[in-house]
């Protein structure tokens, strides 16, 4: 099996983990995703950077969030070292400048011997500039991590978000592996198609019948689009992950991939059609029950055929005659038909 292969392996067991919310297991494979050569084709072919980050977010662990971390930090460096970096160049010709300077202070004490008082101030130099120079190595490893959340507070600034729920998709600042044909240029959107493409891949029904799923992810999110990237649209979007995700309604996500149900239709359905025929069932027979319930809490009444009902015009009526007005005045009669179960007052 090569590495492909078990990299894809890899993946769908971090997403079943998420998917059953049980992440036991996931820091030994993490730790063996750190023995693998990555290369940019294999992240992009595997999307086992999908996976780890879906694991990071959340899994409740902290060893295996930190490791997940970990993975994703080296993957992020390795994209970026495809882009040229002129600032970092730039830091590496004054470090090497620093340690020319450093390095010509020693052949000056050798040609300029001086007395014991001055050799003790050089001792004492020296050992300050030791520090310096070990605090300024310090801070030049933390600042490109400086620099990267400067510039991610930069962007947070300049693009104002809605404010979102904690149940609700979260759009983290990983790259994302779309095929460049179906990224829309807005990161929002691009995540739920991400996040679409990965739901449809749940359990390898996919490969049965042969479907592109970015393509179909990327319809169905066209089709939910209807406005702008609001609280709404993201609900939607939601929505449909989880019940495209639900092991418990395989059904619905094989009649997606299958083309019974269309893209257009699977933006519009409601939480209750796209619900499984097992929920289905229960909710039908919860709404019979509460209806039996409500046509048997009726107080004893006297039952006539002097009423007739106004709905299905039977005469087969139960009445009762309750004081609700002044003692003076006639008692107030409720009318119960015991045939449709519609209910007046006389």
């Amino acid at each position: 099996m090569g590495p492909a292969e078990e990299l894809v392996r890899i993946a769908k067991k971090l997403d079943k983990m998420v998917a059953r919310k049980s992440t036991e297991g996931a820091l030994d494979l993490l730790k063996s995703l750190t023995g693998y050569t990555m290369t940019i084709q294999l992240l992009q072919t595997t999307r086992i950077g999908v996976a780890v980050n879906s694991v990071r977010k959340h899994c409740s662990d902290e060893e295996v969030v930190a490791s997940a971390k970990i993975l994703i930090k080296n993957w992020k460096r390795l994209l970026e070292s495809t882009t040229p970096k002129k600032e970092k160049d730039a830091d590496g010709d004054k470090e090497k400048k620093k340690g020319l300077d450093v390095s010509s202070c020693p052949s000056e004490g050798v040609k300029h011997p001086k007395n014991s008082a001055e050799k003790n101030r050089e001792k004492h130099k020296e050992r300050r500039d030791s520090t310096d120079s070990r605090s300024s190595s310090t801070s030049a490893v933390s600042s490109p991590q400086k620099r990267l959340s400067g510039e991610r507070a930069n962007s947070s600034k300049a693009k104002p978000e809605t404010p979102r729920t904690p149940t609700s998709p979260s759009f983290s600042p990983s790259p994302c592996f779309l095929a460049p044909c179906y990224l829309t240029g807005d990161s929002v959107r691009d995540k739920c198609i991400e996040m679409l493409t990965a739901a449809l891949r749940m359990d390898d029904d996919y490969k049965e019948f042969g479907v592109n799923c970015e393509k179909m992810a990327s319809e169905i999110e066209d089709h939910i689009l209807w406005g702008g990237t609001d609280m709404k649209y993201r609900n939607r979007v939601r929505s449909r992950i989880s019940n495209l995700k639900d092991p418990k309604n395989p059904g619905l996500r094989r009649n997606v991939l299958c083309g019974a149900i269309e893209p257009s239709l699977i933006a519009r359905m409601t939480a209750e059609e796209m619900a499984s025929d097992e929920l289905k069932q229960l909710r039908n027979a919860m709404t019979q029950e509460a209806i039996r319930e409500h046509q048997m809490a009726k107080t004893g009444g006297t039952v006539t055929d002097l009423f007739q009902c106004g709905k299905c015009k039977k005469k087969n009526c139960t009445y009762n005659q309750v004081q609700t007005r002044s003692a003076d005045e006639p008692m107030t009669t409720f009318v119960l038909c015991n045939e449709c179960g519609n209910r007046w007052k006389v």
